[in-house]
């Protein structure tokens, strides 16, 4: 496996020097240069490929928040804070993770593990076009959902939520119904309601225009009553 191409930007020279010593204890990681400035940093990443940005979020002449806005080609992004009160604009940026300072190295070892798997992720995801696993972005974080525990999803406007087999709480993100069943294999999930898409296999029942789960039943759309009979003679 490649090495991920890595750098780092944080204007506290402590909290900087920690974070190389952080990553040289991961020979997956290659950290081209670290940066005490948003500004350099910024310059740095308009010339030079990167696979993993760290960044701190408060800095006093670009925020790394900003920083991100900026670039055009976004690296996967870690941000790092003394704050808790994480900004809503991180979430909106996909950030990978965000790590509150003083960071130990357990949470460093776990944010730099989502990264590797992500980077995976992705490349699988260009190579083969059924996964299983599926990636969203939930209150700050990216989580990993496995696919075959989809039983359904439910639109809510501009969010979803995404309704597991052996989850009670729905996952809630930012996406479109649309965008997220172009991530999913065709054959496995359906679109049944503008509201609703369905896995296929976790059918149990289709009667009386309604669609019947393990967890719930959902009603058929008018628009999609028919593609539905289509295929579930198939």
């Amino acid at each position: 496996m490649s090495k991920l191409k890595c750098i780092a930007i944080d204007d506290e020279p402590l909290a900087l020097e920690l974070m190389e010593q952080y990553i040289a204890r991961f020979p997956s990681l290659q950290l081209l240069h670290t940066f005490e400035d948003a500004v350099s940093g910024a310059e740095y990443l308009k010339h030079n490929p990167v696979d993993l940005l760290f960044v701190d979020i408060n800095m006093p002449d670009i925020t790394g928040i900003d920083l991100v806005r900026s670039l055009t080609n976004k690296p996967m992004v870690i941000f790092t804070t003394a704050y808790r009160n994480f900004a809503l604009e991180g979430f909106e940026l996909e950030a990978l993770d965000y790590l509150l300072k003083p960071i130990d190295i357990t949470r460093f070892t776990k944010a730099v593990e989502k990264a590797l798997e992500f980077n995976q992720y992705k490349t699988s995801v260009a190579q083969q076009p059924v996964q299983e696993s599926l990636y969203v972005y939930s209150e700050y974080r990216m989580l990993k959902i496995n696919v075959p525990d989809i039983e359904y999803i439910e639109s809510m406007e501009d969010y979803i939520k995404i309704h597991l087999t052996n989850e009670d709480k729905p996952i809630l993100t930012l996406m479109a119904l649309k965008k997220v069943l172009e991530k999913l294999p065709q054959n496995h999930f359906k679109r049944i309601h503008r509201s609703y898409v369905v896995a296929v296999d976790k059918i149990r029942i289709i009667q009386n225009r309604k669609i019947k789960l393990s967890k719930a039943e959902l009603p058929v759309g008018d628009s999609y009553a028919a593609s539905v009979k289509e295929w579930a003679k198939g």
